[in-house]
């Protein structure tokens, strides 16, 4: 089993969002369907009321960095 995920997993957060949404069109999401995405995602589990939008920037910037790849 892995470890849940928390706001400071960005990264394994971007990864995971980029398996349950691989046909999401990642210039069309906004801060708010990160934020949305991420609390639906079985392996999180942290306060939602601890995350900002730097935080949610960079879960965005790491999916969007492993999409180019």
């Amino acid at each position: 089993m892995s470890d849940p995920l928390t706001w400071e997993s960005s990264y394994a957060i971007a990864l995971a969002l980029k398996r349950s949404l691989p046909d999401i069109d990642i210039e069309t999401v906004t801060l708010g369907n990160v934020h949305e995405w991420t609390l639906a995602l079985g392996d999180f589990d942290d306060d939602p009321a601890l995350v900002n939008d730097d935080i949610l920037s960079a879960i965005y910037q790491e999916w969007y960095e492993e999409l180019l790849t």
